[in-house]
């Protein structure tokens, strides 16, 4: 079928608004094509195995995602509108406490420092989630962790064929069981929206350092700590695997 030159230009406008609303609604994510450096130098030699940057950066990196997705879960408890949704956000609390106490655990072994807040980037997810309300509030809740999830999965898996040290190791095994369960309780609200999703895990846009990097600690700052909650009585180990959207 042949389209008229007016024709053709209404799509082309169409096709870019949808983009722009796209990247408005759905920030981008992950904004480095690599980290600057050697992730490979060994930066510490402990009891536990060298530690190179790579093994840091790790560490750091699973306390920064619980600092912003320890309260977007609390959040999405609260304001889900199904029980599929206050579910995936009992899971997001009691996983990245969980993730949280073995960062706390581990970094004064290893002479790591941790973050007290999340990235300017991450901070941008919740409010963008804390923007919305309703069904587009789940939406939007939804995608963004299931593209952060998705891309932080892979990493876990480098990470703990590579590193050499036992303790990283440790958290890399917990990391594993935790997003994976992560990414199936937020698939089960069925909201997630996977062409799209995708597009955003495999081509992320590139951002300043300084809004994908936590910021340090002030001095005598005290370490935060992301409660328990045994009370949600929620297993975040060996999930079930959601059904595939395909099916009936």
């Amino acid at each position: 079928m042949r389209l008229s030159r007016s024709r053709i230009g209404v799509l082309v406008l169409f096709g870019a608004m949808t983009l722009t609303l796209t990247a408005l609604a759905f920030p981008a994510v992950l904004g480095l094509d690599k980290p600057d450096g050697d992730q490979n130098r060994v930066v510490a030699s402990t009891r536990f195995g060298p530690l190179t940057e790579a093994d840091r950066d790790f560490v750091v990196k699973v306390r920064a995602a619980g600092l912003w997705e320890y309260p977007l879960g609390e959040m999405v408890r609260e304001r889900g509108t199904t029980q599929a949704m206050r579910t995936a956000g009992e899971h997001l609390v009691v996983g990245h406490a969980g993730l949280d106490a073995k960062c706390r655990e581990i970094a004064p072994e290893l002479g790591i420092t941790l973050p007290n807040r999340a990235s300017p980037q991450q901070e941008g997810f919740v409010a963008t989630v804390d923007a919305r309300s309703g069904k587009e509030f789940d939406s939007a809740a939804v995608n963004i962790m299931r593209v952060t999830h998705g891309q932080i999965f892979p990493a876990i898996a480098t990470i703990r064929a590579a590193t050499k040290n036992t303790l990283v190791r440790q958290l890399a095994d917990l990391a594993n069981d935790t997003v994976l369960d992560h990414i199936t309780v937020l698939e089960k609200t069925g909201l997630v929206e996977y062409d799209r999703v995708t597009f955003q895990q495999t081509g992320p846009a590139k951002l300043p350092r300084e809004k994908v990097t936590p910021p340090p600690p002030q001095p005598g700052e005290q370490v935060r700590v992301l409660k328990p909650r045994p009370d949600l009585n929620v297993n975040t180990a060996s999930p079930a695997p959601a059904p595939s959207p395909a099916a009936p």
